[in-house]
Order: C-alpha cells, then sequence, then structure tokens
C-alpha cells in the first residue's frame, strides 16, 4: 500500500511539473510561437522573415518586380545584416492589420515591422513585445480638394474611409463620439479605403497622416486631394516580435537604437568603413564594435558578436539614410516633426514642434 501511494503521488508530482512547462514554455523552444529563441532559429534557417506591408510607398511596398522597397523592409534589410551578415537574406511577408499579429503568434515570421501602433492592449493581450519606436504619426484625415471639410468640425454625417481592424477605427469612433456626431464608417483593408475614396465613395479618408501623404502622392493627380492638418492621435510605430524572447528583442531592439545613435555620432552608411578603421572616440567603437586608441573591443553581453551594429550600418546606412530614401521621397519632409532627431535646432521650429528622436547610450 505505501508503495503505491508513492507511485501516485510521484505520477501527480510528474503532473504537475509538465502542466508548469507547458505553461512556462520549453527553454529549447525553436522560437515558433510564444517565447523561445527566435535569434537562433534565424540563425540556424539562414533567413530572417520579416512582416511587412506591401502597397504603401514609402514604408513597404512591392514593385512590379517583386522587389519590396521602403521604410519598414530597411530596417528589416538591416536586422538581417546584423545577425546574418548580408542584408538580402530576408524573407519579406505580406502583412495586413487583420492577420499580422497571428502571422507573428504563430511563427510564420520573426518580426513584424508593419507600420504598427504601439498600445497598451496590444502589448498586454496579444503576446507581442515592442521594440523602440522608429516613426512618430498621428491620425489624420484626407479630403477632396473640391469639398467644404477643413476639420472633423465640419464632418457630421460624412461617410469616412477607414482600415478595419486598425486602431485608426477605434480613435475615430472615440473622436466622433466626443464630439457628437453621427457619420457613416466604410471599412477594408488599406487598398480598398484609397480605392474607395478616389471613387468618391466615401467623403473622406482617414489613416496615418503620414499614410495618406505617402499614398495621395503616388495618384495620378494627388492636387485634387487635401491632407487635413488635424491630428486626432498619437500613432508610434515599432517593430515587435513575441513576448518572452528576450535575446531576440535585445537585438531587434538595439539595431534601431544603434542606426538612431549613429545618426547623432556623424557615423553614415558611406562612412561607416573609415569610421570603423580609425574610430574618432570611444562611442563610435563601441557603436561599430572595434577597439579604441589599443584598447579592447567592447563586448555588451549580446548574444551575437559585437560588430553587428556595424554589419546593419553598412547595409543600410543610418536613421537619416534611410529616411531620405524611403519617406523622404513621397513627400514627407522630417524637418521640424517628431521624427528629427532630439538635437535638431527648433528655433525656426513652429511652437511645440521639432525632433524628440532619442535613443539610449550605447555602452
Amino acid at each position: 500500500m505505501a508503495r503505491t501511494r508513492i507511485g501516485l503521488f510521484a505520477v501527480a508530482i510528474m503532473a504537475m511539473v509538465a502542466m508548469v512547462a507547458v505553461a512556462c514554455g520549453d527553454d529549447n523552444d525553436d522560437g515558433e510561437g510564444g517565447g523561445g529563441n527566435t535569434l537562433q532559429t534565424v540563425i540556424d534557417r539562414g533567413e530572417l522573415l520579416c512582416g511587412v506591408k506591401d502597397s504603401q510607398a514609402g514604408f513597404g511596398i512591392v514593385g512590379a518586380d517583386g522587389i519590396f522597397s521602403g521604410f519598414d523592409v530597411e530596417f528589416c534589410k538591416g536586422i538581417a545584416a546584423a545577425v546574418l551578415d548580408d542584408a538580402s537574406k530576408v524573407r519579406f511577408v505580406p502583412a495586413s492589420a487583420a492577420n499580422r499579429f497571428e502571422l507573428l503568434s504563430s511563427g510564420q515570421i520573426d518580426v513584424l515591422i508593419r507600420t504598427t501602433t504601439v498600445t497598451a492592449e496590444r502589448d498586454a493581450g496579444r503576446a507581442v513585445d515592442f521594440a523602440q519606436t522608429t516613426f512618430y504619426t498621428g491620425q489624420g484625415f484626407a479630403v477632396h480638394a473640391d469639398s467644404g471639410f477643413n476639420s472633423t468640425a465640419d464632418m457630421e454625417g460624412a461617410t469616412i474611409c477607414v482600415q478595419s481592424g486598425t486602431t485608426t477605427e477605434q480613435n475615430l469612433d472615440d473622436h466622433f463620439n466626443e464630439l457628437g456626431f453621427a457619420y457613416t464608417p466604410l471599412g477594408g483593408e488599406d487598398q480598398d479605403t484609397q480605392e474607395a475614396f478616389v471613387a468618391r465613395r466615401c467623403e473622406v479618408w482617414t489613416a496615418d497622416q503620414s499614410n495618406l501623404a505617402s499614398r495621395i502622392s503616388q495618384l495620378e493627380n494627388p492636387s485634387q486631394y487635401r491632407v487635413l492638418g488635424q491630428i486626432i492621435s498619437k500613432e508610434p510605430l515599432a517593430p515587435g516580435v513575441r513576448d518572452n524572447d528576450s535575446e531576440w528583442k535585445d537585438v531587434v531592439n538595439w539595431v534601431v537604437y544603434g542606426l538612431i545613435n549613429a545618426e547623432e555620432l556623424g557615423v553614415t552608411g558611406a562612412n561607416v568603413g573609415a569610421m570603423a578603421s580609425n574610430p574618432p572616440n570611444a562611442a563610435v567603437a563601441r557603436l561599430l564594435g572595434v577597439a579604441f586608441q589599443g584598447g579592447e573591443v567592447a563586448n555588451l553581453g549580446f548574444d551575437v558578436d559585437p560588430q553587428f551594429v556595424q554589419r546593419a550600418l553598412r547595409a543600410v546606412g543610418n536613421y537619416g539614410d534611410i529616411y531620405e530614401r524611403t519617406v523622404a521621397e513621397v513627400g514627407i519632409d522630417r524637418a521640424c516633426t517628431l521624427n528629427a532627431l532630439y538635437t535638431e535646432d527648433k528655433r525656426s521650429c513652429p511652437p511645440g514642434s521639432g525632433g524628440i528622436l532619442y535613443a539610449p547610450p550605447y555602452r
């Protein structure tokens, strides 16, 4: 009888251990699904899977030749270069507003870099962990140039195109409830809302102001539309990784931080080789993973070698380099916006505006 009780007790203990293991996750998880070690998975695979947009000029778009380009795409390339020493070793996975978090949680992508707003609900409730913000924007409104709309105060009863399944949809409803106005939402995917607006099936189109500006700039007759100055929300856009995967988040986070720090330190895609060969100071040497004045190379504890930020810079340049050849090309100026460096001279900026882009020190 004693042996039987001991046996049953042992079985119960083993069952409890198994339940805890399932709840907490296996330390040897391959990175598919929540948690795990995505960094090692990417290295073993030899390819980064990056969820991006495929239809927004300046941020993420695929050309007729099948090649992806844009601001978010460049960060994917930078991460691939940092980890795999080859910016071409990235597979771009089109991610919609509806499926982006499922793609991430199921392991179909390693990182989501798709104009995704950081919110409390997403951070806490969707098994996603956000890295440093890469772009600050806010929800705005576009109207036809011949309309009488100058702000939402003029839009009572309007039909408004809005992308389904986004913070934009919620912000719009909150805002019009506060105004006490009725309106008719016309939903759909990003491209659907654009086409409906151009076809005048809605009078107003709402989205991130940067999204509206970039899309309208690519239309046949951009002058037929106006992007209003009014903004009704904060929309910090950032890369997302799976929860409980700190080594991978550290790398993604510090690639972004590194590209911002590089701009502040004067390290560009054009001079990174010369800077690595002869760093002007210890800060640049640490960032590029090289020795300064005969000292030791700083190893800050990442699960990649100290030159990972240098490889990203060689591939895509610093934050400003990326901005100029992507977002600026579709007419979205950087000066006096939140996306300028915090060191920007704000004396020529309108009151209350100016850069806030800031990264922690690389040391």
